[in-house]
């Protein structure tokens, strides 16, 4: 099968790109549909496993502490349980078609399948203008949202180590990192879905 996995900076637009790679290259697309997977997976509440994938349930401990701690702390250990069955799912789809998974350390997990792993990024103030286009009343001022955004990404990062021993963000570990700030999301889609395409061929 052929995979393209997406990691992103929260207001990216990553999510975006992933979708259009998808539908450029007519591949199966996951995102959210991940978590509900999952829920029923766990047979867990799928509010409770998007707060646990989204990180919100707990704060990670140290990784030195977390890996020593694990089967001692029950919060910590459903988020490895269900980091399993995250894998179980994610692993699935790769297997059943060509696809493109958003985020969910798809690049680490599915690493037998050599999919083509891109990362996405943008200036923070680019990021700040694309949220508060998306939810111009979330946050009262650009201060707040650039509080907001750190918060995810820094979040994202420490879930991201925590369970695949690499740097998150990294350009060593991607095929390609996209700063998307005064990009044409569109038109840099494509470009990225003719790559891919042409990358995963050769691997083939």
């Amino acid at each position: 099968m052929k995979i393209v996995t997406i990691g992103r900076a929260f207001g990216s637009g990553g999510r975006e790109i992933g979708r259009r790679v998808a539908e450029a290259l007519h591949y199966d697309y996951y995102d959210s549909e991940i978590i509900s997977n999952i829920a029923k997976h766990t047979e867990l509440a799928e509010e409770y496993v998007r707060k646990v994938v989204d990180h919100e349930a707990h704060q990670l401990y140290p990784i030195t502490i977390a890996r020593t701690m694990g089967s001692h702390n029950p919060s910590l250990q459903m988020s490895i349980d269900i980091y399993k069955a995250q894998c179980d799912v994610i692993q699935a789809m790769a297997e059943k078609s060509n696809c493109v998974i958003v985020g969910r350390c798809a690049d680490c997990i599915l690493r037998d399948f050599s999919p083509f792993k891109i990362f996405v990024y943008a200036t923070m103030e680019e990021r700040v203008r694309r949220c508060k286009e998306r939810n111009p009343n979330q946050y009262r001022n650009d201060r707040e949202w650039r509080k907001a955004i750190e918060r995810v990404d820094a979040s994202r990062a420490r879930y991201y180590e925590f369970f695949t021993n690499a740097t998150w963000g990294d350009k060593l570990h991607y095929d390609v990192c996209l700063n998307t700030s005064n990009c044409n999301i569109k038109e840099v889609s494509q470009k990225l879905a003719d790559l891919a395409e042409l990358v995963l061929s050769d691997r083939a």
